[in-house]
């Protein structure tokens, strides 16, 4: 498919997991992707596979908290590809604990990171999105619909984050279509020290019966780029393999 063919894409987070998926599903798919994040050797390496199989590619070192980094990935971008006509906020960081347990340090960072990235995200790229009319896609979490212990400020963050695609999809329709992504369990790195029996149990616990790939959340993320989604618009779009609609209870 070229759906995407002519467009470019800012993707943050983009060095591994869904991130990186979806900087080559957009490539795949005809994109210009500018890969975003702090992680510079495996950013600017993914960066050249996707160069090196005939995509176009650059890596921008990235803070999403720091809105003068912002500002640079926009020059950045402009100087490679020209305008933006897609934007994907997917960067994201957790501190593990119960609430009274974080430090303000703690929330602040789990909060700039989750919930400030896309808002300065949209301040600073929304000219573009307007001039091209594009999609804007956060990645958020089905954190955001379903509580488990210890996750007190990212799912605050996350949850703010669905409620903000709304607000941003009213705000600046029809020019621009704003949704998000809601992955569940989904196999990326940051399941490294979770042991089988760990994984065997999320597993069990969707629909599906199985984990899920960060491929498939970066179909979720093109097809809610491209004009097949032209009349979606302020969605949060849960890809979880039903981890948030299956309940066992005797």
């Amino acid at each position: 498919m070229n759906r995407l063919t002519e467009r470019t894409a800012v993707i943050t987070g983009a060095a591994s997991g869904i991130g990186a998926a979806s900087a080559v599903r957009l490539a795949a798919e005809g994109a210009a992707v500018v890969l975003a994040d702090i992680a510079d050797e495996r950013g600017a390496a993914l960066a050249q596979e996707i160069q090196d199989g005939g995509g176009r590619a650059a890596f921008v070192r990235c803070d999403v908290s720091s809105e003068q980094d912002w500002y640079h990935l926009r020059e950045r971008a402009h100087r490679l590809f020209g305008s933006v006509d897609i934007v994907h906020s997917n960067a994201f960081t957790h501190t593990y604990g119960p609430a009274h347990k974080l430090s303000p340090g703690d929330w602040d960072r789990d909060i700039a990171v989750n919930l400030k990235a896309p808002y300065l995200a949209v301040r600073t790229f929304l000219g573009d999105l307007r001039a091209t009319r594009g999609s804007f896609v956060a990645t958020s979490s089905v954190h955001a619909l379903c509580s488990l212990p210890g996750y007190p400020a990212y799912a605050a963050a996350k949850g703010g984050m669905c409620a903000l695609i709304r607000q941003l999809a009213v705000e600046y329709g029809p020019d621009v279509r704003f949704n998000s992504v809601l992955p569940g369990p989904v196999l990326t790195e940051n399941w490294q020290d979770v042991d089988e029996e760990g994984r065997l149990l999320s597993a069990r616990a969707t629909a599906l019966g199985r984990l899920g790939r960060p491929e498939e959340v970066a179909a979720a993320v093109a097809f809610l780029a491209s004009d097949d989604a032209s009349y979606i618009t302020g969605t949060n779009l849960t890809v979880d393999g039903g981890w948030a609609v299956k309940k066992e209870s005797k």
